[in-house]
């Protein structure tokens, strides 16, 4: 089926949802959004969607995204009352989540989707929700490969690259890996930006050095701001993060792979919600670490860019 004829529903429209929702309306796809809470997905209206009152209202859709919290997020939106394969009489041809939730409710949607005769695409992305504005996400895709290359048009409009990793629940091991190499670099990225600014170095300097080196990243430029700033608004907090960990080392255990690193960042990132930083970005790493080290940070004034044109 021609891309440009796709009809699109959305459910969730939060930090991440919203942004990667705009950009399908803003570019002319037919997009009709639900959120629990409806005030924040009505600014979605100025770029072209509409709204839907019930989530059935979207099961007529040719495809519908799911961006959500959790793995009872996924199943509540997809099987539980009011749930989108709820509806007897319609069902879409394709249903495609972009959360990070377990293979295991992955698999178990994916049988509720194919009782229904919807096909169904695990695509979990790789950013956040400033980089989901900027066009710059990264998905990683599984599931069958003809319904993947029906929505690839779709999916190529909300990040820069599109991974195909096979069948099945491929692309949750993928994101937990990813989401696991994501909390050890940013442990390390504090640890060494600590070590750095006790030793005299500002921080803006040595990440400006950082950035332009081999070891520079699209994720250690866009956090730089928060490390120089040391400003923690919320972008992924330690408990989504810890959530993540949770997964992946549970995934290790059952695939028997020893995982030293990840298994002491996962403490850390624990420490920092006992310490009652739950809620703030994770990059509060940083004053955690620099508390260990005996350092007072303090922002500095320094003008630095996050990559993303921000």
């Amino acid at each position: 089926m021609p891309e440009g004829s796709l009809t699109v529903g959305w459910i969730g429209a939060g930090r991440m949802g919203a942004p990667m929702a705009r950009r399908l309306a803003a570019g002319g796809v037919d997009v009709t959004v639900w959120n629990r809470t409806r005030a924040k997905a009505e600014p979605l209206t100025a770029d072209g969607a509409r709204l839907a009152d019930h989530i059935t209202e979207l099961a007529d859709r040719d495809v519908v995204f799911t961006m959500v919290s959790a793995s009872a997020d996924l199943e509540a939106v997809l099987t539980g009352d009011g749930g989108l394969l709820t509806r007897a009489d319609v069902a879409p041809k394709v249903i495609v989540d972009c959360s990070t939730v377990s293979a295991e409710i992955s698999a178990a949607m994916r049988a509720a989707a194919a009782e229904r005769g919807a096909a169904f695409l695990a695509a979990p992305v790789s950013g956040n929700g400033k980089v989901a504005a900027a066009g710059r996400l990264s998905l990683v895709v599984s599931g069958p490969q003809d319904a993947y290359h029906q929505v690839a048009g779709l999916l190529a409009r909300i990040g820069v690259s599109v991974t195909y990793a096979g069948e099945g629940e491929v692309a949750r091991l993928v994101k937990i890996c990813h989401n696991l190499f994501l909390g050890v670099v940013a442990q390390s990225m504090a640890e060494i930006t600590v070590l750095a600014e006790k030793g005299g170095v500002p921080r803006a300097a040595f990440l400006d050095f950082l950035n332009n080196s081999v070891l520079g990243s699209m994720f250690t430029r866009y956090k730089t701001p928060a490390f120089v700033k040391l400003d923690y608004t919320p972008t992924f907090t330690p408990v989504l993060l810890r959530k993540d960990f949770d997964l992946g080392l549970a995934a290790a255990h059952d695939l028997g792979v020893p995982m030293p690193v990840a298994a002491l960042t996962q403490q850390l990132v624990q420490a920092a919600i006992g310490r009652g930083h739950g809620g703030e970005d994770f990059a509060v790493l940083l004053p955690l670490q620099a508390a260990g080290a005996g350092l007072q940070l303090e922002p500095e004034a320094t003008a630095v860019d996050d990559g993303l044109g921000g």
